[in-house]
């Protein structure tokens, strides 16, 4: 294809002269009537001396990448890889200015992510892409999908995203994911990419699939064995990730998702899958919360309900320093349990009445203080589940 394809005019007096392709997500989105966030280009034919010349900033470590110093889009140069080590940074990358688009394409992971176009609109697509998006197909380009092992993560966020749009994995792709599973590859991930992956699928409209898709190639037994290791309480697991609390924000939904993945794991297990991931404070404090929850909810169902086992889930939510903490968790509740969820609204709302300085002013101090705040919060507490129609 002729390396003056694209070099049409444009009006952008940085891009002017340059031979720029839209590539990636925003040619396969807008095709596929999916929201476009984000858009990268490919510059094909330049060197990095001649982008930073047009005022472009480099930000790439492993491979020339460079913002846009008005629209701060990024722009990289075509380039090519080879592999030369283990896991997701096992690569040689090769930029110059003789580096083809077609080259560049071929790298990438799956057939809808290896089309370009010109700033004209012109779709540039050598591996079929356009037909497996009609055929809601997510397609290996080349036997380099083995090369990677962050494929198999990304192919089944990617079926997150799209599979209530009836798109499935190509068996032939699938075959490789597996193999990538039984390679060893997938211990040479780093954390932080495994987490980078599963939290963006976390937040996908049908976070779910991820995880199956993971467990069907083996791969979660390599990357999360906790979850895969009992098949019956992994299923539960999934079921629970589109009931949540009601009113969350949008940037909580990931860490509410993975809270309620976990929730069933005890301590050990919960913490070791967190350690082996890496993951942010904040995640691992709400799984311990809805853990903390999930046993309340079994001891109740188990034994009945009094203040001892709802005083011991306060203090275990660190309700009396975060009592922004307990709302959502009783309308966690309310899910399994409404009539639980009542009660534990009250009982919460009668005992954060008990408040230290009252007690201070009684003349209570060091550790006496503490105990007779306990002990009034529990009376509160019981005081709550005597009323009429509380649940026993």
């Amino acid at each position: 294809m002729a390396r003056s394809r694209a070099k049409a005019e444009i009006e952008d007096p940085h891009l002017q002269g340059l031979e720029v392709y839209r590539v990636g997500g925003a040619v396969r989105d807008a095709r596929l009537g999916w929201p476009v966030k984000d858009t990268d280009w490919v510059v094909v034919g330049a060197s990095p001396e001649e982008m930073r010349r047009r005022d472009f900033k480099p930000v790439g470590r492993d491979f020339p990448v460079f913002l846009h110093p008005e629209s701060h889009e990024e722009f990289a140069l075509a380039r090519t890889e080879r592999k030369s080590g283990h896991g997701y940074t096992g690569f040689e990358v090769h930029a110059s200015p003789e580096v083809t688009l077609e080259e560049d394409l071929a790298r990438r992971d799956l057939t809808i992510n290896a089309m370009a176009e010109t700033p004209e609109g012109e779709l540039i697509d050598p591996h079929g892409g356009m037909a497996d998006l009609e055929t809601r197909q997510l397609r290996h380009v080349s036997p380099a999908f083995l090369e990677d092992p962050l494929r198999v993560l990304r192919t089944a966020r990617f079926l997150a995203r799209y599979a209530g749009l009836g798109f499935v994995i190509a068996e032939e792709t699938r075959r490789l994911m597996r193999e990538l599973a039984e390679s060893g590859e997938l211990a040479h991930l780093v954390a932080e990419r495994v987490w980078t992956e599963t939290e963006k699928a976390l937040a996908e409209p049908w976070p779910e699939v991820y995880f199956q898709v993971l467990d069907d190639c083996g791969a979660l037994a390599v990357l999360m064995p906790e979850l895969s290791a009992d098949p019956e309480a992994f299923d539960e697991a999934l079921g629970r990730l589109h009931r949540l609390p009601e009113d969350i924000e949008a940037e909580s939904l990931a860490r509410w998702r993975w809270a309620r993945l976990v929730e069933h794991l005890d301590d050990e297990d919960r913490d070791a899958l967190a350690e082996r991931l890496r993951l942010p404070r904040a995640h691992r404090e709400l799984a311990t919360q809805a853990a903390r929850t999930r046993t309340l909810l079994n001891l109740v169902a188990r034994y009945g309900l009094d203040g001892a086992r709802v005083m011991a889930w306060l203090d275990g939510v660190d309700a009396w320093r975060r009592s922004d903490r307990v709302a959502p968790l009783i309308s966690l509740v309310s899910l399994e349990a409404p009539e639980l969820a009542e009660d534990l609204a009250l009982a919460w709302r009668l005992a954060r009445q008990v408040l230290p300085k009252a007690l201070v002013a009684e003349g209570y101090r060091g550790r006496e203080l503490g105990d007779e705040l306990a002990q009034r919060r529990w009376e509160a507490i019981e005081g709550a589940l005597a009323c009429p129609g509380t649940s026993s």
